[in-house]
């Protein structure tokens, strides 16, 4: 790698583990302020967590010696013989590898036990990411191989996450007083700051994936910008016809939306296309988070309603807007007449919800097992910060 691509490559590393604070302030503002500190130590922990996993065993599982295109060996355990380039590359990743399972904490806000959270994460980050990123982001992973194509992680990450956070909020049921009682967010200034912070941070993510400094990395950059201002324009036009009231909230869901459904195409389409992608990607998934309500599961911090949504649509319309003229990595997508590759991305969607669901539904039910997976009804009610980690979020008082 040259000079230049190397410092842009470490600024995008830092950049992207920059997301997962900004994700804790992000989801820290959403939850009841008794549950605030349990919703960043969650997400803090997850770095510490992921990072020992990838450096031991998950980096080799995702981009080792392929086996069959289902699983890299273990040629790399230990990043045994991994320097220079090769290193650098593993740290870009690892900070993938972190986010995506923190992610996960939004669906199981407030009634989570941190042990089952730590386990769960555990065993997520070493069974169930590394296999989906062997097959989309490593050349001989079988989806890759096959021609799927994902830029900096709708499938790998986005659509990963979000299905994972459908499954264990299925294995871990609802809050006390979902769907009869208002838990409305404590603090959106918080919101808003980790807001500002996820969309720093993406220019990193997006525009970090070309691994080199060069124009496409300036094309994944601009896309980024412009599909999640349009997704924000469009998630606060529609609730503001369907409520009558624009809302904080709303704006901030609206530019994540967008953030989400631009990263698998970022650098595959051009800035037009990226504002067709974040005006659907608004609307959609603004509609995605009301699913929760009508069939009853407390996807808390609506983690499914955006992160999984926000990857179906980009993944999908990836198929739709691709152009080889921008990117010759990447076929043309149906609207420049390439219906095959349109085909694959909505099959590769389809494999990683189901893989993802099921590995996830079962590691959850391994952790009830063992740990149980929520707190009991008085610790519930109390307050997560209080009765799991024996501190306040906020002293008006003493």
């Amino acid at each position: 790698m040259s000079e230049g691509t190397i410092a842009w490559l470490l600024v995008s590393s830092a950049l992207v583990l920059f997301m997962t604070p900004g994700l804790a302030l992000f989801y820290g503002g959403m939850v009841r302020s008794k549950n605030v500190l349990n919703m960043l130590m969650k997400n803090f922990f997850t770095i510490s967590i992921v990072t020992v996993v990838w450096t031991l065993v998950g980096y080799t599982l995702a981009f080792g010696t392929d086996i069959g295109g289902i699983i890299g060996g273990f040629d790399f355990l230990g990043l045994r013989g991994v320097e220079g380039d090769a290193l650098l590359f593993m740290v870009f990743q690892m900070m993938f590898a972190i986010i995506t399972p923190a992610l996960i904490s939004g669906a199981v806000a407030e009634r989570m036990k941190f042990s089952a959270w730590v386990l769960f994460t555990t065993l997520w980050a070493l069974l169930v990411y590394p296999v989906v990123a062997h097959w989309g982001f490593a050349a001989d992973g079988w989806l890759f191989a096959w021609g799927v194509r994902d830029f900096a992680g709708g499938l790998v990450v986005h659509i990963n996450a979000g299905i994972a956070a459908l499954a264990l909020v299925f294995a871990l049921g609802p809050r006390k007083g979902f769907g009869a009682e208002v838990m409305r967010p404590h603090s959106l200034p918080l919101t808003l700051l980790g807001t500002g912070i996820l969309w720093f941070g993406w220019f990193g993510f997006n525009a970090g994936s070309a691994l080199a400094a060069d124009g496409i990395a300036i094309n994944a950059f601009v896309t980024t910008q412009i599909a999640a201002s349009v997704a924000a324009l469009g998630w606060v036009v529609a609730e503001w016809l369907r409520n009558g009231k624009p809302t904080t909230l709303g704006a901030a869901s609206g530019a994540v939306a967008g953030l989400v459904a631009i990263t698998p195409g970022a650098g595959f389409v051009s800035p037009l296309s990226a504002m067709a992608i974040g005006l659907i990607a608004g609307f959609v998934c603004f509609w995605a988070v009301s699913l929760k309500f009508r069939f009853g599961y407390d996807d808390s911090l609506d983690v499914v309603g955006v992160h999984l949504a926000g990857g179906i649509v980009g993944s999908v319309l990836l198929g739709v807007f691709a152009q080889s003229s921008i990117n010759a990595f990447v076929p043309d997508g149906l609207l420049f007449g390439g219906a095959g590759f349109f085909l694959k991305q909505v099959a590769a969607v389809a494999v990683v919800i189901v893989f993802t669901f099921v590995a996830t539904y079962l590691l959850a039910r391994i952790v009830k097992a063992i740990t149980g997976l929520r707190v009991d009804d008085n610790q519930e009610t109390e307050g997560l910060d209080i009765s799991l980690h024996e501190e306040r979020g906020y002293v008006l008082a003493e």
